[in-house]
């Protein structure tokens, strides 16, 4: 990163490239089950959840992009090792052992809800000291929050579609 993109950011640098590598190994394993949910998902409705889930999983790997491209240009090197993921997550990874489509749904909305609790804590930390990462943020927080309404919708509409069989 040049001399001056970093002169700007107003807190130390290590401790904002801590928080987001923890939010790019959150972004990897959120891909992941997203990815592995669409793959292995069953029950009713299966088709628009594969759909959503597929959608999300490659938003979650352009939000991956995006904070490493933010970790790089800070000077820093994102984690490099996928074991590395689990002991710095946020948010963890909770394997979809369950393919039920309603199971899947809910292990997502957790997921986004903690994404979205990352997403302001960073907002919270570069507000007025770093505009750069702090626009990134708000960008992913804005998908992470949409990403919340589309699954619960999913939910309500598989509530409905169960309760009236």
């Amino acid at each position: 990163m040049g001399t001056r993109g970093r002169a700007i950011v107003g807190l130390p640098i290590e401790t904002l490239l801590t928080e987001l590598n923890k939010a790019f190994a959150d972004e990897w394993l959120a891909y992941y089950q997203y990815w592995l949910g669409a793959k292995v998902a069953k029950g009713p409705m299966k088709e628009a959840v594969i759909a959503e889930l597929t959608q999300h999983a490659l938003d979650e790997l352009r939000h991956a992009e995006m904070v490493a491209q933010r970790i790089l240009q800070l000077g820093g090197t994102p984690v490099t090792s996928p074991a590395e993921w689990f002991t710095v997550t946020h948010c963890g990874y909770d394997a979809p052992t369950d393919p039920y489509v309603r199971v899947l749904v809910e292990q997502n909305i957790t997921g986004e809800q903690c994404a979205i609790s990352v997403y302001k804590s960073i907002l919270e930390l570069t507000l007025g000291k770093d505009e750069v990462t702090y626009n990134m943020a708000l960008q992913i927080l804005s998908d992470e929050v949409e990403h919340e309404e589309d699954l619960q919708a999913l939910a309500e509409d598989l509530e409905l579609m169960l309760s009236r069989a």
